[in-house]
């Protein structure tokens, strides 16, 4: 269980990094970035990795921070 928890975060950070540099490239070549998602179940799996990816991070963060003391 471990196991898929980290595997899960860990790509979820990793997919978040790949799509701001996505973005940012499109940015840097248009100018501006606009994105609509018209399925609601898809948005809604996406809002819950976001979630999910930020608790993931928080935890990771505050575990290193407590080995560093």
């Amino acid at each position: 269980m471990r196991f898929v928890f980290h595997s899960l975060g860990l790509s979820c950070l990793g997919g978040a990094i790949f799509l701001q540099i996505l973005v940012f490239a499109d940015i840097l070549q248009h100018g501006y970035f606009m994105a609509v998602e018209q399925n609601p179940a898809i948005l809604a799996f996406e809002v819950a990795l976001t979630a999910f990816a930020a608790v993931y991070f928080i935890y990771i963060y505050q575990r290193l921070m407590r080995q560093v003391k």
